[in-house]
């Protein structure tokens, strides 16, 4: 429920639909063209969208790639001292909401158990402990309170879409459901429920949209999956199983990796993308599903300019930052529970930890990690060290905590790959503008991408749901 999530892509499945239709009345003899369409991202919607084309029939496409291997925000890297080594996820880890008795099953979770991906179910309400200023300190019940008022803040969201009433953010939200978190164990228990899925607090998110998020996901009466989380714990990488799928269909001279692009120009007779390398690919069309982020920084040019409508979309959306941080210790000295809560005076302040030295997990590791915003990447990793060093002997007064073996954290807001981890939708961003952010620009430029779903915006973690274009 919170880092990045994974989405799935049906903006693939209706945008590459109708793209398949149009691609299909090309006469690629007629054309030089490197390919009928060029798939600009090679993350799971890239890589859905080729599938949808290839099952329409469409083999004249090429997945362009900038990193040297398939898989987007799917991150996945060794991490130890030599000799306790596991694979940890950087970015999606999670399958949030599976399927519930013969309903709706997440698409990511089929293509989970299709391609025998080793999950654990992670347990993030009922195998928790909890800290605070002087170290352990038992507020489960504050923090069940929590869990109760974000139910009733997705409940009453839903009334107000249909009593047509004026969305506002979701601390408004709270505020009308009579829930004022004040006191830090109260603080830390929102955040826990709230900015720990969205990378974003109530004030800067959208009441009626963050619940859609929720409810699409979980909620079985609306068509979600179900409440059940499985955490991704194959050594493969949680990568795997979108590569996977990609080499059933996928042929070699149908991926170009280690390409970035730095320039689309765009007319009514075609595309022309221009890689780093100076290099250019022509093509009939070209679908982006670039991140939200690497739009709003304009890593990439757009030759003519986007239109104003479109532009307009893309940067009142916000794309939002999750940061895992990694640590690994010689032995074990924490809680025997799943996760941990810490309740600091600043609200928000590495809030969120958990052991993957347990039993369901990676047993006799010594790994353990929390999470914080985008302000530490700015910093070295040595004062975020000890900073996150500074926290644990908070939280463990008693405890001797040595120096870690080993100690990581990814960059993804500053990385130009991606300039974050998920998009979240503001209060001040309408749907109409969410529109204009699926839309095609002419008939040759196409968009997909998580941050294109209205159900399941910044489910790419990251966390699995689908994206529903």
């Amino acid at each position: 429920m919170s880092l990045l999530r994974l989405w799935f892509i049906p903006a693939g499945l209706l945008a590459c639909s109708a793209l398949a239709a149009r691609a299909l009345s090309v006469d690629a003899s007629t054309h030089k063209k490197d390919a009928a369409v060029l798939i600009l991202g090679g993350g799971v919607t890239g890589v859905i969208a080729a599938r949808t084309l290839h099952e329409r029939g469409i083999t004249n496409f090429t997945i362009v790639e900038a990193k040297g291997e398939l898989g987007g925000r799917l991150s996945s890297q060794s991490f130890g001292a030599p000799g306790k080594q596991v694979t940890l996820e950087l970015g999606a880890n999670w399958v949030q909401g599976t399927q519930t008795g013969d309903g709706p099953a997440n698409p990511i979770w089929t293509l989970v158990q299709k391609h025998g991906l080793h999950t654990h179910f992670n347990d993030w309400y009922g195998s928790i402990s909890t800290y605070g200023a002087t170290g352990p300190v038992d507020f489960v019940d504050v923090f069940n309170n929590a869990v109760d008022a974000y139910t009733n803040l997705t409940i009453a969201a839903g009334a107000r879409v249909d009593k047509r009433l004026v969305d506002g953010t979701a601390r408004t939200g709270y505020s009308l459901v009579g829930d004022k978190s004040q006191t830090a164990q109260a603080m830390a228990s929102e955040y826990y429920q709230f900015d720990w899925e969205y990378a974003q607090t109530p004030e800067q998110s959208s009441w009626i949209a963050s619940s859609w998020g929720n409810n699409f996901t979980y909620n079985t009466d609306v068509g979600g999956f179900g409440d059940d989380n499985q955490m991704a714990l194959d050594e493969r990488g949680f990568k795997y199983f979108i590569q996977a799928e990609g080499a059933e269909f996928l042929q070699p001279d149908q991926v170009r990796l280690n390409s970035t692009v730095s320039k689309i120009t765009y007319s009514r007779s075609g595309v022309t993308v221009e890689l780093g390398s100076g290099e250019l690919l022509h093509a009939d069309y070209a679908l982006c599903t670039f991140s939200l982020g690497v739009l709003q920084h304009d890593d990439v040019v757009f030759e003519p300019a986007l239109p104003d409508w479109k532009q307009e979309a893309i940067q009142s959306m916000v794309m939002a930052t999750y940061t895992k941080i990694f640590l690994q210790f010689p032995a074990k000295f924490w809680f025997d529970t799943e996760m941990a809560l810490y309740a600091d005076s600043e609200r928000g302040r590495y809030p969120v930890w958990q052991s993957l030295d347990h039993e369901n997990f990676f047993p006799g590791s010594g790994i353990i990690f929390g999470d914080y915003s985008q302000r530490i990447e700015a910093l070295p990793d040595s004062q975020v060290q000890e900073e996150v060093l500074g926290v644990m002997r908070t939280m463990f007064p008693n405890v001797t905590v040595p120096e870690p073996i080993a100690f990581h954290f990814p960059r993804w807001h500053t990385d130009p790959l991606f300039r974050g981890s998920y998009s979240n939708w503001p209060s001040s961003f309408f749907s109409e503008h969410h529109e204009n952010l699926r839309a095609n620009v002419g008939e040759r430029l196409w968009f997909a991408g998580e941050a294109t779903s209205q159900k399941y915006f910044g489910q790419f973690d990251m966390y699995m749901r689908r994206d529903e274009r």
